[in-house]
């Protein structure tokens, strides 16, 4: 048999729960060429007993100690052999026709990156939407050419495998604000596709999604501009104005978080040390506005492709 296409790398931590839906999310998809892997974090629950049920439908490794998501997502990369990774967390479900779409797209363009779009939902997942019969997308250069909004998270991440190795994959030093650190390390490294249209994963809110913790987050930034400052991002001076403007949009929004929660200190400390990188934020986003974003394309989905109606 030939390698899959796509390899779903789900991590997962006291998922005991929800990570049965995530799996099954996948598995009910006829997209045949995927593979599953799923990496227990150390969970004190019953999350590995649910993963076991589902035998050799899916390559399950499980680390004996909590290591963090970083290493699981890096450990079932290394597992995959798929010509892209898709990351899942435990506790989202991909809708049933994500891999279709994906699986076009990457076909069709052969980008470096991938960015879904996810949808929230609170408790349990919504009936599926009736299926799409068409894809909108933006397709840039790099990540960095970017002009529209997206909402980051994990399970919304499509990135070819090899230049994921190549940049070292996830950093295990990261937790919060993990994935800005991952897209800085790929940022320049090639095509970056944008699904606007329609929501391709369920992004389940609740009381312990780590999105809610706004200090930890807050020093995630600090991290981040202490590793760029470090050079340790690749593209050098020569990339740096354009770094700095993606910067500002992410400071901007965290510190809009941090106010609207009452971390008035540390908003107001964010503000003072990075204002600078707002304005670059702003005279962008009022450029493309003004001279026009990238044009948005359509696609219709394939027939073989469009999943059948529940």
């Amino acid at each position: 048999m030939s390698d899959p296409l796509l390899s779903v790398v789900i991590a997962c931590y006291n998922h005991e729960g929800l990570v049965r839906e995530a799996v099954e999310s996948i598995l009910s998809q006829d997209f045949p060429s995927r593979e599953v892997i799923a990496v227990d974090d150390g969970s004190s629950d019953g999350t590995p007993d649910v993963l076991k049920t589902f035998g050799s439908a899916i390559t399950f490794a499980r680390f004996p100690v909590n290591r963090g998501a970083g290493a699981a997502r890096n450990h079932g990369a290394s597992l995959a052999k798929g010509k892209y990774l898709v990351f899942l967390d435990g506790d989202d479900a991909l809708l049933p026709h994500t891999l279709a779409i994906y699986g076009q797209l990457v076909t069709a363009r052969n980008p470096t990156i991938l960015l879904g779009r996810s949808a929230q939902c609170y408790g349990e997942l919504p009936p599926p939407p009736d299926p799409p019969r068409e894809v909108q997308f933006v397709e840039y250069p790099d990540f960095f050419a970017k002009d529209r909004p997206w909402v980051y998270n994990t399970s919304s991440l499509v990135v070819e495998r090899a230049p994921f190795l190549a940049a070292g994959g996830w950093s295990e030093e990261f937790f919060y604000q993990d994935i800005q650190d991952l897209l800085n390390k790929l940022a320049v490294a090639g095509p970056t596709l944008l699904v606007l249209s329609p929501d391709t994963v369920w992004y389940r809110m609740h009381t312990t999604n780590a999105v809610r913790r706004i200090q930890p987050f807050l020093d995630g930034i600090y991290l981040l501009l202490r590793k760029a400052k470090s050079g340790a991002y690749p593209g050098g001076a020569k990339q740096k104005l354009r770094r700095d403007i993606w910067f500002g949009g992410l400071i901007f929004y965290w510190t809009r978080e941090a106010f609207r929660t009452g971390f008035y200190r540390e908003g107001f400390s964010l503000l003072a040390a990075t204002w600078w990188l707002i304005v670059l934020a702003v005279l962008r986003r009022g450029a493309a506005l003004v001279g026009g974003r990238k044009r948005v394309e359509t696609v219709a989905l394939r027939e073989e492709q469009i999943p059948p109606s529940s």
